[in-house]
């Protein structure tokens, strides 16, 4: 892995963030994690889901409502990921660290291995984020080029019509890929290890678990071509909603990258900075996607305070705006989600037909 630096050596504009967030919690007496309100809306989000699935399984029905039925599976698994898994396997769901670590397994009934997700989301792309090379959540394909450093293929001239198509089968291949990452012992070109056997137990039994909950036994149920097809409809609703989540925070003409793919680099800019400049939020003014997205459309705030839950974001994200502004740094911030898939459409094609 490259080695990478921030110069952090005075950190005046987290500093001054970070004391005006600290004081807003102390002067309410509010703890960091989540509240009542997040806890309400997993529970309907969870419930939703489990009554989802055992409606698709026990029920026979018209083929267009079980289609129907199997798209809204796969958003609202997206909802868990983004309100539940996410805030947990950042340690701010709840303040008691055995209730996190239950609800961030939820990343499993997705597909995904809490663990390795926590390595490469938490430590990789938190720290590293659009840093070419390094960032995962960038990495390389020969389908898709995302940052101008990366290596441009007469395919791409196209990316910009089928990303989203191709989004589709994120959620999937991320279940195929934790395999490549767990005896390849690595996230593009950074080492993992110290997985406890506790780690190994929950990634094999929990991929069992998956196969036969989402494959096994709904072809067993419904037969072959109906599972086939509602799993494709669910992966595709899942890994859409998933990824446009993310793009629109990262993959936009505001948001700057660097390349670390052919040497070690030292950043001039502080790594709030960094963070400020690498990232985007959408539509912080609509509640109803604040809600479902579990406020990661206020991504610029989660960057800076990953270990805040989202219920705080709307006031910390007042506060980050302030600091820039008194800091001259540009913060990135689309006033809609449909501003923001624009930008990210025309950044792909720009990429596309450098």
């Amino acid at each position: 892995m490259p080695k990478i630096t921030f110069n952090n050596q005075n950190k005046v504009f987290f500093n001054s963030i970070n004391a005006r967030v600290e004081q807003y919690f102390k002067d309410r007496n509010l703890k960091k994690t989540g509240d009542k309100t997040l806890y309400f809306k997993s529970s309907i989000l969870i419930a939703a889901g489990v009554a989802t699935y055992f409606v698709l399984l026990t029920i026979h029905m018209n083929p267009f409502i079980a289609a129907v039925l199997c798209c809204m599976f796969g958003f609202i698994q997206a909802t868990i990921g983004f309100n539940v898994m996410h805030d947990a396997n950042h340690g701010s769901f709840s303040e008691k660290k055995w209730i996190n670590n239950l609800m961030g397994l939820s990343a499993n009934l997705m597909g995904v291995n809490a663990w390795l997700w926590k390595q490469k989301h938490n430590i990789i792309h938190h720290t590293y984020t659009n840093i070419d090379g390094v960032d995962d959540d960038i990495g390389k394909s020969p389908f898709l080029r995302m940052c101008p450093s990366q290596k441009q293929l007469k395919l791409h001239r196209y990316q910009y019509i089928y990303c989203i198509p191709l989004y589709g089968v994120m959620s999937f291949w991320m279940f195929v890929t934790d395999f490549s990452k767990y005896f390849g012992k690595r996230i593009q070109t950074t080492p993992i290890h110290n997985m406890e056997f506790k780690e190994h137990l929950i990634f094999w039994v929990t991929k069992v678990l998956y196969i036969f909950f989402y494959i096994v036994l709904p072809i067993w149920v419904v037969g072959f071509l109906p599972a086939l097809i509602g799993f494709a409809l669910m992966h595709a609703i899942l890994g859409v909603t998933l990824a446009l989540v993310f793009q629109l925070a990262h993959v936009v003409e505001a948001t700057h990258f660097v390349d670390a793919n052919h040497a070690s680099l030292h950043i001039e800019d502080e790594w709030a900075v960094h963070q400020v400049q690498t990232t985007a939020d959408f539509a912080t003014n609509n509640k109803i996607i604040s809600w479902f997205t579990g406020g990661l459309n206020y991504q610029v705030e989660h960057h800076l305070f990953p270990k805040i839950s989202h219920v705080h974001y709307p006031v910390i994200h007042k506060i980050v705006k302030d600091v820039c502004l008194k800091f001259s740094i540009r913060f990135n911030n689309y006033p809609s989600m449909a501003s923001a898939l624009r930008s990210h459409l025309r950044f792909m094609k720009q990429l596309g037909m450098q």
